[in-house]
């Protein structure tokens, strides 16, 4: 069984998530980590739970989903993982900071590592995650599902009664909205757990999310 802890991070209250089963492996989705008491918060979790991390993943390039990835390469050799299509926003972070975070000091994102693509598998412990491609918030953006447990990471696709922004450098409203049709065909009952907010499931936004029309 999966147990998931959320850490609310930076600026923008960023969800970052250690999820972990019981063989102690662990997986880390979208390190916002920016400031020194939430990279502590996260290592502690991990060390008193006696975890190995073995994958950090993001679900798309944005820097306030990634300011921590230096963090965790430091500590545990881990390169971001993502879907290719967002590799611009990693190679191109200080661009990002300087538009969107003028006043943020941070340690320079490190190179990527494995790039993903739709129906790719992340293993770790005895669970797998996998990839499905949701562009729209950024041409990269990706849910990761795990079928057995019936609980997805949507990054800034979807949240709890909303979705994300279409404005900004590769997004697309009606890529989103396509994206949002291949997710609403999930089980009802899958939990989603957003970039940023509440945790939901596919069944109250299909009845109850604006964008979403199944």
């Amino acid at each position: 069984m999966l147990k998931i802890q959320r850490f609310v991070c930076n600026m923008l209250q960023e969800n970052c998530y250690v999820v972990s089963d019981e063989t102690q492996e662990c997986v880390i989705v979208d390190c916002g980590a920016y400031y020194p008491e939430e990279k502590e918060a996260i290592s502690l979790y991990i060390e008193e739970n006696q975890l190995k991390p073995v994958h950090l993943l993001a679900t798309h390039g944005h820097l306030d989903h990634n300011f921590g990835n230096g963090f965790i390469y430091e500590k545990y050799g881990l390169s971001v993982e993502l879907h290719g299509d967002d590799l611009e926003f990693i190679n191109q972070h200080d661009e990002q900071a300087e538009k969107f975070f003028p006043f943020a000091q941070y340690d320079s994102l490190p190179a990527a590592g494995r790039l993903l693509a739709d129906h790719d598998i992340i293993e770790f412990g005895s669970h797998r995650l996998r990839v499905i491609e949701t562009p729209g918030h950024s041409r990269g953006g990706v849910f990761y599902y795990c079928e057995e447990e019936k609980v997805c990471f949507s990054g800034d696709t979807l949240f709890q009664g909303s979705i994300g922004r279409t404005d900004l450098n590769g997004g697309s409203m009606f890529m989103l909205i396509q994206s949002l049709r291949t997710i609403s065909q999930l089980p009802d009952d899958t939990v989603v757990l957003p970039g940023h907010g509440p945790q939901t499931t596919i069944g109250k936004e299909v009845a109850t999310n604006p964008f979403i029309d199944r």
